[in-house]
């Protein structure tokens, strides 16, 4: 991969083309051409008996508004995931196949839990370096920064287009898709827009909301989408039959097939999984490989 600041033909500025393809992926953005039609949904169960210690052990002398919760342990779960397996940071757009340069989580902050209460965007860097501890409290920043008045930069460029005339609006947004394809848009509107991230996730369980799947969306880059269902107490069967009743979470993942094959998918899955079923794992940096 060519380092940041030398691109080459056809790179763009967040992202370098994957070369050397064989004809069947070179061809498939061509003949399957839009992200939202080509997304493949996984559901899993993880136990949670493990996580559960782990995360009341980190909160032990923290306050309440601070405490560790299973979002952070799922989103540091899947940047070690990215991380160690990096085809999951890929894309399609403008017809070709790219890795990106960095790694991104995003997710919407609500700024009370209340019908009438605003949204923000909350786009977050990692590095590959990585932590539980580190991912917790830059998300614990931007959550903070998120529920003050300042308006996020994705939530204050839509704020400026809502002021045109809706004739001028659809010729902005089709001038906006066109550069989109060539991955020209201007940086300062898309700098934290969640469809341009790694991995876009939305905790529906902690608004008693079980729903699994999320579409991706044809705008921007994003090719892997994370719902967080609600955790509640199922049975684990043993092979001789008996069974214990464990706490489990219900997590789907919409992804754009074209990025990886089914094999890569099902390894990163198994990933994701032993992660959180032994959290320990977490307090290791990201780039750190693990048996699983």
């Amino acid at each position: 991969m060519p380092e940041k600041g030398k691109r080459q033909r056809g790179d763009r500025f967040d992202a370098t083309m994957v070369r050397g393809l064989d004809p069947l992926h070179w061809f498939m953005p061509y003949i399957y051409p839009n992200r939202a039609d080509n997304e493949a949904f996984i559901k899993e169960e993880f136990d949670l008996t493990n996580l559960e210690a782990f995360l009341e052990k980190k909160n032990a002398e923290l306050e309440k508004a601070d405490r560790y919760t299973i979002f952070h342990a799922v989103a540091a779960a899947l940047v070690k995931a990215v991380t160690l397996r990096p085809r999951m940071n890929r894309f399609i757009k403008g017809c070709r196949l790219y890795q990106r340069d960095e790694l991104s989580l995003a997710f919407v902050v609500k700024k009370q839990f209340a019908d009438d209460a605003k949204e923000a965007l909350a786009f977050i860097k990692f590095p590959e370096d990585t932590t539980i501890d580190s991912l917790h409290q830059r998300i614990m920043d931007e959550i903070h920064e998120c529920r003050s008045d300042k308006l996020d930069n994705s939530t204050e460029a839509m704020d400026m287009f809502t002021k045109l005339p809706r004739w001028l609006m659809r010729i902005v947004m089709w001038g906006l898709h066109r550069l989109d394809f060539y991955g020209k848009v201007p940086y300062d509107l898309i700098k934290a827009d969640p469809n341009y991230a790694s991995v876009f996730i939305t905790n529906l369980g902690s608004i008693k909301l079980n729903a699994a799947y999320h579409h991706l969306s044809n705008w921007g880059t994003n090719s892997v989408f994370v719902i967080i269902g609600e955790k509640g107490r199922k049975p684990v069967f043993h092979e001789d039959g008996t069974f214990e009743m464990h706490t489990m979470l219900s997590v789907g993942i919409t992804l754009d097939e074209r990025i990886a094959d089914g094999y890569y998918y099902a390894q990163t899955i198994r990933l994701v999984k032993k992660l959180i079923e032994c959290p320990e794992l977490l307090d290791l940096p990201a780039n750190v490989p693990i048996e699983y």
